[in-house]
């Protein structure tokens, strides 16, 4: 056998090898077909997203839908990952696939048109049917001294985001005529009691929610939301209630962008060594909107 011919054998067995290797091809997952990732869409109580499929034994999160609604993210970690990776999926020709696994640097979200994928500090923008190499959203926010988890974006470009390094809190950035203002502290009505993080704006600014440790909660972090007022000012912070929340760690929400759904986490043993993906209805919304005054 001449060398040529060795080194194609070889390369093909390689590729083989990965692409059957458990937690690298789309063989880890089943074929699913339909909106939502093939799953029965909840009502007013959240229930576990994809379970045994997505949500399953070990550490699941973040999971979130881009624009368009065909395709969806999800963050794991554990077996052969040794780190946080991303892993997403595709709809085409209405079954979902894998078809991208990448470290996750990061917690993702995406501007509301779709068009970029934020990363904490940094950002992909979309090309074509994949993204550009990550970037940096500037010195404004790659701050030494602000941890950036999650930052969340508007259709008109403010930015709202959460800092672990300066005692857990939210801060919000607007633009003026294209032009990207220093970010503030929010209120007290966001900034009160502990583990303040994961902020999702609404595209149209009409809403905010987040998770915080606080003493009107059900144990761990609870979701909250506000509603913005007629005066421009963020109403107080309301509980999401025991049909969203649980005595375990709840957090990171996002909407749906059809605006149907809001996913978010839930720790499901104590030491968040489990963590599922749940969602919910966004009629709940509503209900929490009419009993708030708002």
């Amino acid at each position: 056998m001449n060398i040529k011919r060795l080194f194609v054998l070889t390369a093909i067995l390689l590729l083989c090898t990965l692409t059957l290797r458990p937690g690298y091809g789309q063989e880890e997952f089943p074929v699913l077909e339909g909106s939502y990732m093939g799953q029965k869409p909840p009502g007013m109580v959240a229930e576990p997203f994809a379970p045994g499929i997505i949500s399953k034994e070990g550490w699941e999160l973040e999971g979130v839908f881009a624009p368009g609604m065909q395709e969806f993210y999800f963050t794991t970690r554990g077996g052969e990952r040794s780190r946080s990776t991303v892993i997403g999926f595709r709809q085409q020709n209405n079954v979902w696939r894998k078809f991208t696994e990448f470290p996750r640097t990061g917690e993702l979200s995406f501007s509301p048109d779709g068009k970029r994928m934020h990363m904490a500090k940094g950002y992909k923008d979309r090309q074509g049917d994949g993204w550009s190499e990550r970037k940096g959203l500037g010195p404004m926010f790659e701050r030494e001294d602000w941890g950036i988890m999650r930052l969340s974006a508007s259709a008109k470009g403010t930015y709202v985001f959460d800092d672990y390094k300066s005692k857990d809190v939210i801060r919000i950035s607007t633009l003026i005529e294209g032009k990207r203002q220093v970010p503030e502290l929010m209120g007290v009505e966001i900034n009160s009691g502990t583990y303040t993080a994961h902020p999702f704006i609404a595209p149209d600014e009409s809403y905010l929610i987040w998770d915080s440790k606080r003493e009107d909660g059900y144990g761990d972090s609870d979701l909250y939301i506000s509603f913005r007022q007629q005066d421009g000012s963020w109403g107080p912070a309301i509980n999401m209630g025991d049909r969203v929340n649980s005595s375990r760690w709840d957090a990171y929400a996002s909407v749906t962008p059809d605006g149907k759904y809001i996913l978010f986490n839930r720790g499901i043993d104590e030491d968040n060594e489990n963590v599922d993906i749940y969602w919910v209805s966004t009629k709940i919304l509503e209900t929490l909107r009419t009993s708030s005054g708002n």
